[in-house]
């Protein structure tokens, strides 16, 4: 069950990691833009009067939680009623807070939505302060006596998972009183995330260059993840030096910006008894630390095949060493893969086709229903997302999109995720339809590999195979090595804050270069990395998130190892599939991929993602052979 606290940025939304959701640069008016490819945000609510008059109402029943106050152990009935209130608000809640930061993310220059956005929060933190209670009292309870109260009113059967991680949580469960004012820190500790944004996508004086072929371009954050994959080698190096340059200006600023988000985590772990901010991060969703330093040992015993894949690259690119400003170049030159949205949209439908009907079904009530936000306009939140925190109307999705072939694979990502809590909300109730992060990812990373296996299915041309394949393995070092790179700094850091280290711009841009230069093997001569680029730290907003960036990775391997299955002919492998999105929040991760085919605590599910990238690898070099023996 959806607990509401905040904690550094959007809840309920699935966020696309920096990998290619955020290449966009043209820029539309919003008036240019069709309705049809707008999100019809008028499904949550018709207009701001009647955000506002919903949001009013709600405030006015807050109080109604506390009449349970110091009454959950006395009887099944009362423990049923607080559920079932607590159920509701939270519902009301996620349509809410959905409408206030869609509607700000739409236009991030407008005050006003920004606003009602604060709003919300607020009465998201003045609510969780009113229901502190309720963990501590269900605590004190037995297992036995949930479990017969459980079989008195069986209404209380699907707030079975919620219960008992309550119980399980004892050991980090304050008392009462500790509760509440814990709870009230939580608008608080979203201070660092949101002024991040606001700063990078908003304020920060970003510089403009002038290309080699007389376009100026503004490298704010779209504008340099379109213009870093320019053909030209001097216009790639020119943007990375004036977007970084222009990045390390400010890079104190971001620094303490970060270390007070790092400091809020530090507070919570301490604070809730836990041995780390990592132990605390994971629990949520009882997830072994295992896991996380298993990901992050796996990368690095296999950073041979990662810089296998980067000789490759700078074969292709045919340049006598490989720079990190290299990493985004198009690799077979005068191709250009251009796609419209209507484009896009079929070959996307096209790619279901395993899945079977009833999901592309789904997936067409995504387009005529509106959900999705196109373009790139003036003041739109950079990147991509999704969200599905309105359990009663629909999922939502915001791209950037700008007609390459990244860009189509995003839309397949952020379907993905859309389509995962479109089958939750749909087959489970509320209480067990929220799905953790862990398992986010692998519907996202599923649906993109239906797409490219549909293409490299039907594209025999040898430069758009090669092209494709190497979109492929640019996904895997996205999102497999890239996130893991990610992780890595997101867990020293923590464990410095842990410590009570100091952490400064430059001492996050020291331990950020030295696991960057490490990961793409600058010493080794494999990839050459800039000292100056190492401030890439700041561009990543993800870091104000709590450990959310390796289920990335371990989601990626998961899906890996489902494509894998279905390529290898098992005929259940799409049913497992149905199941899994559908199965919601109704277990942990964990074992909801256990019941999927995917055990993550061992090392197959990464191992099968080795082997296909050293398969695609094996495939792109085949055909450089070919070629060169003509």
């Amino acid at each position: 069950m959806k607990q509401w606290w905040i904690s550094g940025g959007a809840l309920m939304m699935i966020l696309t990691p920096f990998l290619a959701a955020d290449a966009s640069a043209q820029v539309r008016q919003r008036s240019d833009v069709p309705a049809a490819q707008q999100w019809r945000l008028e499904d949550l609510y018709p207009s701001d009067q009647a955000w506002r008059h919903a949001k009013d109402e709600l405030a006015g029943r807050l109080d109604d939680i506390l009449q349970y106050r110091g009454k959950l152990t006395g009887s099944a009935a009362q423990l049923l009623a607080c559920l079932k209130l607590n159920s509701d608000v939270s519902r009301t809640f996620g349509r809410l807070h959905g409408y206030a930061h869609m509607k700000s993310d739409q236009d991030t220059r407008d005050a006003a939505y920004l606003a009602m956005k604060q709003e919300i929060e607020q009465l998201i933190t003045d609510y969780n302060t009113k229901a502190s209670f309720m963990e501590p009292e269900i605590v004190t309870l037995e297992s036995g006596t949930v479990e017969q109260w459980m079989a008195a009113e069986p209404d209380l059967e699907v707030y079975r998972m919620y219960l008992f991680d309550v119980l399980r949580s004892k050991p980090h469960t304050l008392s009462m009183e500790e509760e509440k004012i814990l709870a009230r820190t939580g608008q608080m500790a979203s201070g660092p995330g949101s002024i991040y944004a606001v700063f990078s996508n908003a304020e920060m004086p970003y510089p403009e260059i002038t290309l080699s072929d007389g376009t100026v371009a503004t490298l704010n954050k779209a504008g340099y993840a379109l213009h870093r994959a320019a053909p030209s080698r001097g216009d790639r190096e020119a943007v990375f030096q004036a977007f970084w340059s222009a990045t390390n200006k400010f890079r104190q600023t971001f620094g303490v910006d970060l270390y007070a988000h790092l400091q809020t985590h530090v507070f919570y772990a301490r604070t809730r008894n836990y041995e780390s901010s990592l132990h605390r991060a994971l629990d949520r969703n009882n997830i072994p630390v295992a896991v996380y330093h298993s990901l992050i040992r796996n990368v690095r015993d296999n950073l041979g095949t990662f810089h296998r894949y980067l000789r490759l690259k700078q074969r292709m690119l045919d340049v006598e060493a490989l720079k990190y400003s290299d990493l985004y170049a198009p690799v077979v030159k005068g191709l250009d893969l251009a796609y419209t949205f209507d484009e896009a949209k079929e070959l996307y439908l096209d790619a279901l086709q395993p899945l079977g009907l009833d999901y592309r079904r789904a997936a067409e009530r995504a387009f005529a229903q509106r959900w999705i936000d196109v373009y790139p306009t003036p003041g739109k939140r950079s990147g991509a997302y999704s969200n599905g925190g309105a359990y009663d109307v629909h999922p939502y999705i915001l791209l950037n999109y700008n007609g390459r072939y990244d860009d189509v694979s995003t839309l397949a990502h952020e379907m993905g995720h859309a389509l995962h809590s479109d089958y939750a909300n749909r087959n489970q109730p509320f209480p067990l339809a929220d799905y953790s992060t862990f398992v986010a990812e692998v519907a996202s990373t599923f649906n993109e590999t239906l797409l490219i296996h549909k293409m490299l299915r039907e594209i025999q041309e040898e430069d758009v195979r090669l092209s494709l394949l190497m979109n492929y393995l640019d996904g895997i070092k996205g999102t497999v090595f890239r996130q893991t790179q990610f992780a890595e700094f997101e867990l020293k850091m923590h464990e410095r804050a842990d410590r009570g280290e100091p952490l400064t711009g430059d001492t996050f841009t020291a331990l950020y270069g030295d696991i960057l230069k490490a990961y793409y093997g600058h010493d080794a001569g494999v990839c050459h990395v800039d000292d100056l680029y190492t401030v890439e730290w700041a561009y990543i907003p993800h870091f104000y998130y709590n450990f959310y960036v390796y289920q990335y990775a371990t989601s990626f391997t998961a899906a890996t190892a489902l494509a894998e299955a279905a390529r290898a002919g098992d005929e259940g492998a799409a049913q497992r599939y149905l199941d899994f999105i559908s199965a919601g929040g109704s277990d942990y991760p964990i074992e909801i991929l256990k019941q999927a085919g995917i055990d993550m605590t061992t090392p197959g599910p990464f191992q099968l993602t080795m082997v296909a990238m050293n398969r695609t690898i094996d495939e792109i070099e085949a055909i450089l052979v070919r070629r060169q023996n003509r």
